[in-house]
């Protein structure tokens, strides 16, 4: 029995987490759930916290409720903000779970003296390193590529060697969780209602019409704010007298400018990452890389130097975006990764 091991599982009130908790306290750990209050948007917290709650009085367990409001809003939100305003695309989710999922709440593990910290992540850890989840179709790790390495040993992830729909269907299975499995649940950023672009409304100039350029930098057409826009986006802007469709190649913030051009213009075969998290202390390797979530992984040769990773892509990769994530991969394997600064 492992009774003198104790655990703070992340509940948010989904099904996830709640059966989580529930096969940690099977194992014999003494578990314990944090509700972590993230971000602000209104009605939210009153339904989950309390979904939270009733996934807990079930398990069994004591929950804490700790709020990170403040901290979301300086570590993930204002950054994502900035970042669109910048013409860059953001992932707030890998911020998230380095700052807070795995930041603040392994520090209120130590306050509580708990041994690990779990959450219902589709992903699996050694305690050197983390791999892809057995179920591809909800495997994480490309967001978690920003973790701390050092906090690696303290985690556990029982939906690891899992597929969604056996946790679904052992919700539905146990008398007093039936609602649990039939949650709607989303994908989507957590604190986007709609769309980015109605969220960043409220506090940038969104809809501000600007000029459309060829890759000669001659106006073609107009576009309705370039913060609607991501590269290889190709849709939402004129390009007048086009034949062949065009795509977004380049964003000028300052100039309130969309670049366009064919596909093969899109085409990127290198990249410069800053701000690395690497689970290797190698210098320069070859192994994978992902430039995109749901995208699949393409060889590369990897040469570290400064505390900037210089990657060169064994094949083209299209539409890749500054401030975006590349996390690389042997395998299963992942590797770490960093933040895209060029192309």
């Amino acid at each position: 029995m492992l009774s003198h091991k104790k655990v703070l599982v992340g509940m948010s009130g989904g099904v996830d987490s709640t059966i989580s908790a529930l096969l940690l306290k099977k194992e014999g750990y003494d578990v314990e759930g944090l509700y972590m209050k993230l971000h602000s948007k209104p009605g939210y917290h009153e339904i989950h916290q309390a979904r939270a709650q009733k996934a807990a009085d079930f398990v069994g367990v004591k929950l804490h409720v700790l709020d990170l409001q403040e901290i979301f809003n300086e570590k993930v939100f204002r950054p994502f903000i900035d970042t669109y305003a910048e013409g860059k695309t953001p992932n707030p989710c890998a911020l998230c779970n380095r700052s807070l999922k795995f930041g603040e709440m392994v520090k209120f593990a130590d306050k509580i003296g708990a041994d690990f910290v779990a959450t219902g992540h589709y992903i699996k850890t050694d305690g050197k390193y983390f791999y892809e989840a057995d179920d591809e179709t909800k495997d994480q790790s490309y967001f978690l590529f920003y973790v701390n390495k050092e906090i690696l040993p303290r985690l556990l992830f029982p939906l690891g060697d899992r597929k969604k729909s056996e946790i679904k269907e052992l919700a539905a299975s146990i008398k007093g969780l039936e609602s649990f499995a039939s949650q709607s649940e989303s994908a989507e950023i957590c604190f986007v209602e709609t769309t980015y672009t109605d969220l960043l409304k409220d506090y940038v100039e969104v809809d501000r019409k600007g000029d459309v350029l060829d890759m000669e930098g001659n106006v073609v057409g107009e576009h309705k704010g370039y913060m609607h826009y991501t590269i290889g986006k190709r849709r939402g802007f004129s390009v007048s007298g086009a034949h062949d469709p065009h795509y977004v190649v380049d964003i000028n913030p300052q100039k309130n400018q969309i670049i366009v051009g064919k596909k093969e213009e899109l085409a990127c075969n290198s990249v410069v990452l800053n701000n690395l998290n690497l689970y290797t202390d190698e210098k320069e390797f070859d192994t994978t890389v992902k430039l995109r979530y749901r995208t699949k992984a393409v060889p590369c040769h990897v040469i570290v130097k400064e505390d900037k990773a210089y990657v060169t892509l064994q094949e083209s990769v299209f539409g890749v975006a500054t401030g975006q994530a590349a996390v690389f991969y042997s395998g299963n394997k992942l590797m770490g990764g960093g933040w895209i600064e060029d192309n």
